[in-house]
């Protein structure tokens, strides 16, 4: 995975944190090319939310997913009584 699309799977437009932040986005990178995704989101945590909220990512392909069929109700039969 590259770090621009990892900046995307976290809603963050890494055209823009790159023109506003070059030298944190270069620290970045240089520490997401050393080590694996999920490490680099545990150490950078809180700093990632509060980049997001600084550069949030415009168009957002995945929030425009086709939205699934509400789910069916269950039919519920009425029982019959027992005759013998």
């Amino acid at each position: 995975m590259e770090f621009k699309e990892y900046l995307k799977s976290k809603k963050i437009d890494p055209e823009k944190f790159q023109q506003g932040e070059s030298t944190q986005y270069a620290e970045f990178k240089k520490l997401f090319d050393q080590v694996h995704p999920e490490s680099f989101t545990q150490q950078k945590l809180f700093l990632i939310n509060k980049i997001r909220r600084a550069y949030k990512l415009e168009n957002t392909e995945e929030a425009v997913k086709s939205t699934s069929k509400p789910a069916m109700r269950p039919k519920i039969k009425p029982l019959k009584p027992k005759t013998s």
